[in-house]
């Protein structure tokens, strides 16, 4: 921003300070955002990266249940979006390391409905494939459709509408195209028979025809309970089927996606012959391993393999980085690694071995600045439209409440009538959390005499903090409200001059947050040390990290019960 700039902004600072006198009734109830900013100060990120070498994960802060695809010398990535939107992240990569976001599968409100819906819920696992020109992703929409796929001509869309998979149940569906041109739809779903055990899954596969994307023909199972069904294994799910030197492999998930997460492999010579388990399963785990080791690297699995145009191969998958050894706020990430061939099996990773945050990259990787992993800051002044891809609303916005356009330069939320723990949309802007040590902060005019509005760190609608302002009367007030299991409680609030500029800050440290402002003369801070934990997914529940961003809330919408 040029210093001409910052005056013009600055004025118009003072400007809706001094006259944010209640509005008549007429008008909108909004906040108006400067800017916003986030920085991350990982120690595991300051290690210097040496030439010729990656950095783990590729995508940090929650992007789950990764799959992959190449089509000639590009890749193409997608997650899990759970009730996000815009949902399913389409990534592009030439190099497998540095990651550009191409759009989204569904960015359209008439494609999904997560209204109702917890965080948690929604979008799950998708895969991409291409054949015959076509990309297809394939994902099941949980209490919210079921199995779908969606296809595009071109990655970065238009994506069409879902087309429904009837008959098809259970989650995790992928596709595989077969030499001799017939498509197979392969997912996790309950046994044939009743199920022994809780958690008792199995892999099933049927035909599916591309003209109509229906399946067709019977529907029989590949794989039940997992590798070794005398040992009950669980949740075998996330299954991908590719075909190499004349084998079919079928590659899972087993174990939940909690600590004991894996990934295992097996393999048949016909489609129509049982596959055999490899003898050394799981080919990735870190189940294994002390709880007590430095910077741990936990829930690993989901995995999908990829071969480059060299030869080699690679596999992403999910994992989460913990602290205090149980407790990780930036949810499931992607991470990568090579795969070793030996006896005619894929590894991704020996038993016993940590998984690397610093890895010899894959040939003809460039380093390049991004606001995908290491250490970072990253800043949005509100000056262009549309919104930077990195904004994501929580479940489907039923109207635009989130505003660029009336005051250039400025976010203009127009407050929601439900607040932060509803299971409707919230008018509040999630941004990822990416690390565990951070700094996120904004600076914003005096909401309406009716609102209230400020930054949130985010879980779900059961588990979040709130730093906001609010009109006193003649004075201000800032706070900060703490949702706890549905349990809401303002922590502290402190009188404050309602014609100051304000801004608002959140500092971490692991499961140690503080919040804070600052009126212009240095940091004030609210409360320090502030348990963290509350927005760690082993706390909270569900597959989702913590996000944060600007909201605004009008004052008479209220939810859960609070504390004295």
């Amino acid at each position: 921003m040029t210093l001409p700039q910052a005056v013009v902004r600055i004025a118009a600072l003072l400007l809706m300070t001094f006259t944010a006198s209640p509005l008549p009734a007429q008008e909108p109830a909004v906040a108006k955002f400067d800017w916003f900013q986030y920085s991350g100060q990982d120690e595991v990120f300051e290690t210097l990266l040496p030439s010729g070498h990656y950095r783990n994960p590729i995508l940090a802060g929650f992007h789950a249940d990764p799959a992959i695809t190449r089509v000639g010398d590009r890749y193409y990535l997608v997650n899990s979006s759970f009730t996000f939107f815009p949902g399913i992240p389409v990534f592009e990569s030439t190099d497998l390391v540095n990651w550009k976001l191409l759009g989204h599968v569904i960015d359209r409100p008439s494609q999904l409905d997560f209204d109702g819906l917890s965080v948690s819920r929604g979008v799950f696992a998708p895969t991409i494939s291409h054949h015959d020109g076509v990309f297809y992703v394939v994902t099941t929409a949980v209490d919210s459709g079921g199995n779908f796929i969606a296809t595009a001509r071109n990655p970065a869309g238009p994506w069409s509408d879902p087309v429904w998979l009837p008959g098809v149940e259970g989650i995790d569906p992928s596709l595989f195209f077969d030499d001799d041109g017939r498509a197979w739809l392969i997912n996790n779903d309950v046994p044939a028979t009743a199920p022994r055990y809780d958690g008792h899954r199995a892999i099933w596969m049927q035909q599916i025809d591309l003209a109509t994307l229906k399946p067709t023909g019977p529907r029989r199972v590949l794989l039940d309970g997992g590798v070794d069904p005398s040992t009950n294994p669980i949740w075998i799910e996330g299954p991908h089927l590719f075909k190499h030197e004349g084998w079919y492999y079928l590659t899972c998930a087993e174990g939940g996606t909690g600590p004991q997460h894996s990934q295992v492999v097996l393999r048949s010579r016909t489609l129509d012959a049982p596959f055999t388990p490899y003898a050394h399963n799981p080919i990735l785990t870190q189940r294994d391993l002390p709880d007590d080791r430095p910077h741990p690297v936990t829930n690993a699995g989901h995995a999908d393999l990829v071969q480059t145009p060299g030869g080699d191969w690679w596999a992403v998958f999910l994992a989460s980085r913990n602290y205090d050894r149980v407790h990780y706020n930036t949810g499931r990430e992607t991470f990568l690694l090579p795969v070793t061939w030996r006896e005619g099996w894929p590894v991704i990773l020996d038993a016993g071995k940590t998984i690397p945050y610093i890895v010899p990259a894959p040939a003809g990787v460039v380093a390049s600045a991004s606001s995908s992993t290491g250490n970072f800051s990253w800043r949005d002044d509100f000056d262009a439209r549309p919104l930077k891809s990195e904004w994501y609303f929580v479940r489907v916005p039923d109207r635009a409440w989130a505003d660029l356009q009336s005051t250039p330069g400025w976010l203009s939320v127009q407050a929601g009538e439900v607040g932060l723990d509803t299971l409707h949309n919230p008018h509040f802007l999630a941004r990822r959390q990416q690390h565990t040590r951070f700094q996120a902060s904004t600076q914003m005019a005096w909401p309406s005499a009716n609102v209230d509005a400020g930054l949130a760190a985010f879980q779900n609608e059961q588990y979040w903090y709130a730093l906001g302002i609010r009109q006193r009367g003649d004075r201000g007030e800032v706070y900060l409200e703490r949702n706890r299991g549905g349990v809401r409680q303002v922590l502290a609030s402190q009188a404050i001059d309602r014609h100051a500029i304000v801004q608002l800050l959140i500092n971490a440290d692991g499961g140690r947050y503080d919040f804070g402002f600052d009126l212009g003369n240095g940091a004030q801070w609210l409360q320090r040390d502030v348990d963290g934990s509350v927005l760690s997914t082993d706390v909270a529940g569900g597959f989702v990290g913590a996000s944060l961003g600007p909201y605004a809330i009008l004052r008479a919408a209220s939810g859960n019960k609070r504390e004295p």
